[in-house]
């Protein structure tokens, strides 16, 4: 027990290490003229722009602006792959006839399908949402079709055996063997979601961390901008880690613990 707390705090320690030696190469060659601190300021610099976003409420009014559109499309995402991908990795005639289909889409360009969004739904709420949904439910879907695909045909029959029902089945065995693969496009899709929602807030948006960041480029003020990029860096790794998070939570049955 003594050397598992030991072995999680020395990796804590490593990555806060690692994490510290960038901060301070980051804080040193602006400060000693090596980098143009116009362009990189120091990270102290950094810090008090975010400091004066965050007691103006600046931060905070865009935060939630980009939290709202970020959460809505990628849980409407998630709420249509996994049911869909279960269904389809399941049936796979059906999966055979929609997979051409699902790689045009899939491969199509995101954010060059942004103006199509525009088009049809206007510079509104409903474009931003829409382009993060379409960006975020592939890498979802695909994962959950090969998860549900690639389940040991072993405990399919072991189950069958037990004459155990096909929700049971559903229930049981597919879905908790097929939780890792999931969990993949979980993380995958986030992380897209994020930066589709950069790229969406940079055009006709009048909130939102992206637009924080090109506004605070346009303005030259280069401390907020670089705050603005933190921010989200933060909110990345922090949607990281409550999604492996659930994955150990959800495959505790495995008896092994995942890692971020």
């Amino acid at each position: 027990m003594l050397s598992a707390y030991w072995d999680t705090g020395w990796k804590l320690l490593k990555r806060v290490v690692a994490i510290g030696v960038v901060i301070m190469i980051w804080e040193i060659l602006p400060a000693a003229g090596m980098i143009d601190s116009r362009s990189l300021p120091p990270f102290s610099d950094v810090m008090q722009g975010l400091l004066s976003l965050l007691l103006s409420g600046e931060l905070a009014k865009h935060a939630m602006a980009s939290f709202h559109r970020t959460l809505l499309g990628f849980f409407i995402a998630v709420a249509i792959a996994i049911p869909l991908g279960i269904f389809m990795g399941w049936f796979k005639r059906l999966e055979k006839i929609v997979d051409p289909l699902m790689q045009i889409c899939r491969n199509t360009a995101t954010l060059a399908l942004y103006p199509v969004f525009i088009l049809v739904f206007g510079l509104g709420e409903l474009s931003k949402v829409g382009i993060i949904f379409w960006g975020s439910i592939w890498p979802i879907l695909i994962n959950t079709i090969e998860g549900v695909k690639t389940v040991d045909p072993l405990l399919i029959k072991a189950a069958r055996s037990m004459a155990m029902s096909r929700l049971g089945l559903f229930m049981h065995v597919i879905v908790p063997a097929a939780v890792p693969a999931i969990i993949t496009g979980l993380r995958i899709s986030a992380t897209r979601s994020i930066i589709i929602l950069v790229a969406a807030e940079m055009l006709g948006a009048s909130a939102g961390l992206g637009f924080l960041i090109f506004d605070a480029q346009h303005k030259y003020e280069i401390e907020k901008m670089y705050a603005g990029i933190v921010v989200l860096i933060m909110l990345g790794m922090s949607v990281n880690y409550l999604i492996v998070r659930l994955e150990q939570h959800l495959t505790r049955w495995k008896g092994t613990t995942g890692t971020a």
